[in-house]
């Protein structure tokens, strides 16, 4: 299934929504549709956030609909019309794993420098700014301060109920769906404050884009080879493609990433985990002779298989 946030007709309010044959409902109509039809005395869910939240029997009800052809609830039309912002647009918490090997072994490597063995130890996130969220077809502001604007191809999963030290064995049971994840990165001045030891911050802290919409875990069943999900990924600016790859390439699994991630530490419903930039998923890695940094009027389109594609302009 998929779940949306969108902005209502007067692009001031966002609001919540799910997709049945490429067309938009509203979710607090079609939760009223089912408490009623039920009888059920529940408090309807108005945001994304609100519906992963609920418990897990009423979160079936929707999936129920699914299948149902006699559905008495109207659309808001048909997904491809929808002004659609980031699914969780405030997540309660954003962290961005460093997962993918062949990404790291490579933007090392052209810095002239070799694989820290620590990397190998355990998967390694930092939190990034959950208030600076951009959805599908959002304008991204380029910052005054960077002149080497850069993409980062990635997925991030949405997590779907409270857990602390969460087992790797259980930790899928964990993850609500998954999305396209774009953490945008002003590399200048991510080159610079590295130096001082505490990772990415302003260097990342003007935007990440996600979207355009969470795919519900059971709809990617069928391409899970264990811990691992084999869903092509690719990125284009201007509809040029300049990286491929596929997320059954993760060296650290979304299953290692919530194992550590949740160690002594509570995980909430809505919190975010992103893989990190699969091989080849950013001009960093690629060199400027492959592509110039990202400029005003640039479109860049991220693509995930089964997950959509992720499109923004930089203005």
């Amino acid at each position: 299934m998929k779940l949306v946030s969108y902005y209502s007709s007067n692009q001031q309010i966002v609001k919540a929504g799910w997709v049945k044959q490429d067309k938009v409902y509203d979710l607090n109509e079609t939760y009223r549709y089912l408490a009623e039809r039920r009888g059920a005395d529940m408090a309807l869910p108005v945001s994304l956030l609100d519906y992963i939240e609920l418990p897990e029997e009423q979160k079936q009800w929707l999936q129920s609909l699914q299948e149902e052809e006699d559905m008495k609830i109207p659309s808001l039309g048909l997904l491809k019309d929808m002004k659609l912002a980031a699914p969780i647009p405030r997540p309660p918490s954003f962290r961005d794993f460093y997962a993918f090997e062949g990404h790291v072994k490579t933007a090392r490597a052209n810095r002239g420098l070799e694989m820290v063995p620590e990397w190998y130890h355990f998967p390694v996130f930092y939190f990034s700014n959950a208030g600076a969220v951009k959805g599908h077809d959002e304008p991204v502001e380029k910052p005054a301060f960077t002149e080497w604007l850069d993409y980062e191809l990635e997925v991030a999963c949405v997590i779907g109920k409270e857990g602390k030290n969460i087992t790797r064995e259980n930790a899928l049971d964990y993850i609500e769906g998954f999305m396209v994840l774009n953490d945008w990165s002003a590399r200048d001045v991510q080159r610079e404050e590295v130096k001082v030891g505490l990772g990415p911050a302003k260097g990342k802290d003007f935007a990440t884009s996600m979207g355009p919409y969470l795919v519900t875990k059971d709809e990617l069943e069928d391409c899970r080879d264990g811990e691992h999900f084999t869903l092509d990924m690719k990125a284009a600016v201007n509809g040029r493609v300049l990286s491929q790859g596929n997320v059954n390439t993760l060296y650290f699994s979304f299953s290692q990433m919530i194992e550590r991630a949740s160690q002594d530490c509570t995980l909430y419903p809505g919190d975010v985990i992103g893989s990190g930039t699969v091989a080849t998923g950013c001009i960093l890695e690629l060199g400027t002779d492959v592509h110039r940094w990202l400029e005003k009027g640039d479109v860049v389109e991220l693509s995930v298989e089964r997950l959509g594609t992720l499109r923004n302009e930089i203005v």
